[in-house]
């Protein structure tokens, strides 16, 4: 699976999960933050940065998906086994195919 696909399984995962994605500039923000899962008028929603790496940008949805139970939902083999590994956001995503 490529960073591209895990990306948008995630994203979907996401949305199945209530979570809404935003994608934002963060510019006025410290270059180090690539955002967060916040409430907002009781909904989570995870802001990332915009021009965030795909590698980043699969760290922050797993995290965020971390706080989730996903263990009833059908999810593609390779999407589960990605989420049951333990991963920090300067992890290695060693997905087997095209960066």
């Amino acid at each position: 699976m490529t960073q591209d696909e895990l990306l948008k399984q995630l994203e979907e995962l996401a949305g199945r999960v209530n979570i809404i994605i935003r994608y934002e500039s963060l510019k006025n923000e410290d270059p180090a933050t690539f955002g967060g899962l916040c409430r907002v008028k009781e909904q989570s929603v995870l802001f990332l940065h915009a021009k965030a790496t795909v590698k980043r940008k699969i760290a922050m949805i797993t995290e965020s998906l971390k706080r989730y139970d996903v263990d009833e939902i059908f999810l593609r083999p390779a999407l589960r086994e990605h989420l049951k590994k333990d991963r920090s956001l300067n992890g290695d995503y060693n997905l087997g195919g095209n960066e």
